[in-house]
Formats: structure tokens, C-alpha cells, sequence
């Protein structure tokens, strides 16, 4: 049917967003030097509407990585640092007094988790019960507070930030959370040569930060031209295969998987999948979702979300590589 061949000025639109999403990578990539990889990740959730959880041990630029993301992006931008003492309300807002012509009434005040972009920093070091206040604002976009619901301003994103586990006073995402992460980002340390880099551009006279490429208006367009990339059937037949491959409790599955996996991934995680490879492919300058695309993506999108048991962890299993493992099977047997 001709009505749904795009028109010149469909492809013209295209175009001009996909060469906005590459100068808003290059802008970032110039300011945080060798962390391509994240780079790449962190836009991938945010063309695909999703949250990120972002580890690394401290001084490798996890904050530098938001805080370019927030100047490049025009993004409301909101820090909060987590701390064992924070309380919930110190994140959502509270009720407060105030008083209008000389009588006093309640009000709300809203708290720093009211931006597009909020750097929750070092999230792991406050307590389940602060973690947990996201959780609403996470999911919904919206905080209620003594009954009242209030709605998030859009675009908006929790980019999430922890140390490692292993580090002292540090306290675990619990499971119900971290499945809210979109992308669990792993920020690793710099080769000799990106060192060098690194010195060099940060010790100077100057110090970039990044310009503005994009606004939160081309965000929200950039999430639906994600969801209309299309997907061939094999290609989703193969997602599907491989996330039923993860489950423990199918007799059929691997030898592995049953032993050592506890929890494997949900619709949620294989709609991750789906969403990244659609951003991935788009981010790449293309319209079409490849396999390649969707191995990209698995492990960022459920390297936090396939759960071992005590067995599995004791036997010190890379879960990324198994995840790997798992969906080249499925994509071997899914090529027509």
C-alpha cells in the first residue's frame, strides 16, 4: 500500500536524527575519553525510555558520564548523593508549612528526584528504605505523597550510580529494584593510551564539558523512532528461544542452567532486549534490527537481571557469559 512507503521528507527526518544521535555521541566521547562502550550503552537507554545502572569503582568518571550526558542533552539535571542517613523523604519531597495571608497551610515541596535527569550517586550506600523510594518514580514517573500523586516532568531518567559490592558499607540493590534498571552499565578502567588521554585533557589550562546537540523534545521523538524499527520474525523467535533457555525449571534446557541458575529473565528483560537492539540499530545508522544487534545488547540488559543460586555463585559462574553462550545457540539455529 503506497500510504505506507515513507515519503522524502520521512527520510529526510530520519536522517537528520540519526546524525543528531552520532555528533551527541561524539560530543560525549570527547569530554569522556575512553568509555566508548558506555557511551554507546547510556544513549542506548535513553533513546529507549529505560534507567541505568552504572557501576564502577570509585574516580573511573561515573559522574563526569551523567553529568556530560545532562550538558549534551539539555536535560533538567538533579544530583543526589546517597549516604546511610538519607531518608526517603530527602528524594521525594515532603509536606511543608507555610503560610498565606497570615494563615497556615500545607504544601508540597518537592524533592531533587523532581528533574529529567537524576543522578542517584553511589545508590548502594544508602538503605533498602531510601533505594525503594525510586521505585514508584521509576516505574510510574509519578511520587505520591500524602495521597497526592505527582506526575514527573518528561523526558525523565534515574541514571543510578554504585560502587562494587566487595567495598565496604555498601548495601544491595534489592531484586524488586535493580529489575528496574533498563541497562546495568560497567564502567571499566582505562587502557595505558586512554590514560595518557585522560591526563592530558584533564590537567590543563581547559577543561571541556560538552555543548548542547540535542533538546529533551528530540529525546521523546528519538523513543518513538525506536519503537518503529522494525524486527524480523526470526530475529524475535530467536529472543524468545534464548530467554526460555534461561529458566531453571524447563527440563529441556541446559545441563548449566539448571544447575546453577535461581531466577532466569522475565518478559520485562526480554523486552529490554528488544528495545536496545531497536535503539542499537538506530544508534548505528540503520533501520533494521540485526542478530549482532541483540548479542549487543544482552549483556548490559541482564547481566543484573539472571539471578544464580548459592551454588552458582560459589562455583564463581560468569553470568555474561553463559547469557552469551546461551543466545548464540538460539541464533545459530534462528539463521534462515
Amino acid at each position: 500500500m503506497d500510504e505506507h512507503r515513507p515519503t522524502t521528507e520521512d527520510v529526510a527526518t530520519l536522517e537528520s536524527d540519526l546524525g543528531l544521535l552520532a555528533a551527541t555521541k561524539r560530543e560525549i566521547a570527547s569530554v569522556v575519553v575512553g568509555q566508548d562502550e558506555a557511551i554507546e550503552q547510556l544513549l542506548i537507554a535513553l533513546i529507549s525510555g529505560g534507567h541505568a545502572l552504572i557501576e564502577g569503582a570509585p574516580g573511573l568518571g561515573k559522574t563526569l558520564l551523567v553529568r556530560t550526558l545532562a550538558n549534551v542533552t539539555g536535560l533538567e539535571y538533579s544530583r543526589i548523593q546517597f549516604t546511610p542517613d538519607l531518608m526517603p523523604a530527602d528524594v521525594t519531597g515532603t509536606m511543608a508549612l507555610v503560610y498565606e495571608d497570615g494563615k497556615a497551610t500545607t504544601r508540597f515541596q518537592p524533592g531533587p528526584l523532581f528533574a529529567q535527569l537524576v543522578l542517584a550517586d553511589e545508590i548502594n550506600r544508602a538503605t533498602p528504605k531510601t533505594q525503594a523510594a525510586l521505585l514508584e518514580a521509576m516505574q510510574e514517573h509519578t511520587v505520591t505523597v500524602a495521597g497526592t500523586e505527582h506526575r514527573m516532568k518528561e523526558p525523565f531518567f534515574v541514571l543510578a550510580t554504585q560502587n562494587p559490592f566487595e567495598m565496604d558499607g555498601t548495601y544491595a540493590l534489592p531484586e524488586a529494584q535493580i529489575d528496574r534498571f533498563f541497562f546495568k552499565i560497567v564502567v571499566d578502567y582505562p587502557s595505558e593510551s586512554m590514560l595518557e588521554t585522560i591526563l592530558d585533557q584533564t590537567t590543563g589550562a581547559e577543561i571541556t564539558t560538552g555543548k548542547q546537540t540535542i533538546t529533551p523534545q528530540d529525546i521523546l521523538r528519538f523513543q518513538q523512532r525506536v519503537r518503529e524499527v522494525p524486527i524480523a520474525s526470526h530475529v524475535r523467535r530467536a529472543i524468545a528461544r534464548f530467554v526460555r533457555s534461561t529458566l531453571p525449571s524447563e527440563p529441556a534446557n541446559p545441563a548449566a542452567v539448571r544447575e546453577y541458575v535461581r531466577f532466569g529473565i522475565s518478559p520485562r528483560g526480554a523486552q529490554a532486549v528488544v528495545l536496545a537492539a531497536k535503539a542499537r540499530a538506530l544508534l548505528d545508522g540503520r533501520f533494521n534490527v540485526s542478530l549482532d544487534d541483540v548479542r549487543f545488547a544482552v549483556a548490559p540488559a541482564l547481566r543484573h537481571r539472571l539471578q544464580l543460586n548459592y551454588r552458582g555463585a560459589a562455583e564463581g559462574l560468569n553470568v555474561e557469559e553463559m547469557l552469551l553462550e546461551l543466545f548464540d545457540a538460539q541464533a545459530r539455529a534462528a539463521i534462515p
